[in-house]
C-alpha cells in the first residue's frame, strides 16, 4: 500500500482517528506524517501512554500546595522516595509501595479512567458459567440482606430460593 499523501513511498504508518463517532483512516509514509505533524511511534515528538497518564494526573495540582497559606508537604513514597509530582510526569511507579503511598490520589484517577476501582476482569466462555453463577449469588445475597433489613420477607424468600437453585447448579457441575 502506498502513501495516501504523496502516492510514491510505501505507507508505513496507519492511523485511525475517531472524532464525534466518525472514523477516518490514514495510510501515510514517515515523511508525510512529519509534514502533517502526526506523532511517529518511537520518535521524540511521538505520543506515549505516559503522556496520557500525565494529562489525566494534571486534573489537580500535584506536588506541594498552599492551602489557606499553609504549605502542605509533598506526597512521597517512603520506600523509594518517588514524589507524586514525579509519578505524574513519568507515569510509572518507583516500587510496589508507591501503590499504598499514593492510594488516596489513585482511587479518583482509576474511577475516572476505568469507571471503577475494582478489577472484575473477563470471564472465559468455557468455564465462565460457574463464575457467573457465583457472582450472581453474591449479588443476590446483598439484595437478600437489604430485603431482610426492610422487612420485605416475601421478596427475601424468593431471593433465598433463587440462591439455593444457583448453589445446586454449581454443585452439580
Amino acid at each position: 500500500m502506498f502513501c495516501q499523501e504523496c502516492g510514491k513511498k510505501p505507507a508505513t504508518l496507519h492511523f485511525t482517528k475517531i472524532i464525534n463517532g466518525e472514523k477516518t483512516e490514514f495510510h501515510i509514509c514517515e515523511s508525510c506524517a512529519r509534514e502533517k505533524g502526526e506523532g511517529i511511534p518511537g520518535s521524540p515528538n511521538s505520543f506515549s501512554i505516559h503522556s496520557l497518564l500525565s494529562g489525566l494526573l494534571d486534573f489537580e495540582h500535584v506536588g506541594s500546595s498552599n492551602i489557606n497559606g499553609i504549605k502542605q508537604p509533598t506526597l512521597r513514597c517512603e520506600e523509594c522516595g518517588l514524589s507524586y509530582a514525579q509519578f505524574s510526569k513519568i507515569g510509572r511507579f518507583g516500587c510496589s509501595s508507591c501503590y499504598q503511598a499514593f492510594a488516596d490520589k489513585l482511587d479518583p484517577l482509576l474511577k475516572r479512567v476505568h469507571s471503577s476501582t475494582v478489577h472484575s476482569g473477563k470471564i472465559p466462555k468455557r468455564s465462565g458459567e460457574q463464575i457467573q453463577c457465583k457472582r450472581e449469588i453474591e449479588g443476590l445475597r446483598r439484595d437478600l440482606q437489604t430485603k431482610i433489613e426492610h422487612e420485605e420477607f416475601e421478596s427475601a424468600a424468593q431471593l433465598r430460593d433463587r440462591i439455593r437453585e444457583l448453589e445446586r447448579k454449581i454443585s452439580d457441575q
